[in-house]
């Protein structure tokens, strides 16, 4: 039998060392974070944390970006 789970992640609070970053044209979430984290995987992270659902942005949208991404976790 075959089912799904469902990823819970956690919340992940502001803090001052937030930075914010406003999107330019062919910017996508794999390619921020890479450029922030070092890793393409974590553009679900910025995803969660901008309540964003795809991997493209469009430009000029206003994103927080954690300066770690050490609570990029699901249970």
């Amino acid at each position: 039998k075959n089912s799904l789970r469902t990823t819970i992640y956690i919340d992940v609070p502001e803090r001052d060392d937030d930075m914010y970053f406003v999107s330019q044209p062919g910017d996508r979430l794999d390619l921020l974070a890479s450029r922030f984290y070092g890793n393409p995987d974590l553009w679900w992270f910025i995803a969660h944390i901008n309540n964003l659902s795809s991997i493209n942005v469009e430009p000029g949208t206003s994103l927080r970006i954690p300066v770690t991404a050490k609570l990029a976790s699901g249970k």
